[in-house]
């Protein structure tokens, strides 16, 4: 079982890599047509850049807080329960962070379009792949990045 202590830190940490990330993508995307106004396929390999950027910035904080111990000295182990509770917990948690940015590339997807049918896919792409990102990759990267316990 998970102690109580380190399940608060692995909760409060996975989760804040994960709201970080989608907050600072879903930011940059809403910002993005008014600092660059140019059509959809001008500003899109911006939004791709920026996502991987971000997508780094957020694994390598993922890395170096799953090793960090907290102001006590508690550290989290690895463990079966541990690897869970970094999907599960914070999945829970933290889903409801991904839908601003869902309705801002939907948006997106209408731009330049004669009618409401969907011209722009790729920015609905760039939404699954931004929420797998935070869904699975981040939390993988957190879990491999555990402790061992000895």
């Amino acid at each position: 079982m998970v102690d109580d202590l380190p399940l608060k830190i692995l909760v409060a940490r996975i989760t804040t890599i994960k709201l970080a990330y989608w907050a600072a993508v879903t930011a940059f995307e809403v910002a993005l047509p008014f600092v660059l106004v140019r059509d959809f396929a001008t500003r899109f390999p911006a939004s791709i850049t920026f996502a991987a950027l971000a997508t780094i910035g957020a694994l390598y904080w993922a890395r170096v807080s799953a090793r960090a111990p907290d102001r006590r000295g508690a550290t989290l182990l690895r463990s079966i329960p541990t690897i869970a509770t970094s999907f599960v917990a914070a999945t829970v948690v933290a889903s409801p962070a991904s839908l601003p940015l869902l309705l801002i590339e939907r948006q997106r997807s209408f731009e330049e379009c004669p009618s409401r049918i969907t011209c722009h896919a790729d920015a609905l792409w760039l939404w699954v792949v931004v929420t797998v990102i935070g869904f699975v990759l981040i939390p993988a990267v957190f879990a491999a990045s555990l402790r061992r316990a000895r």
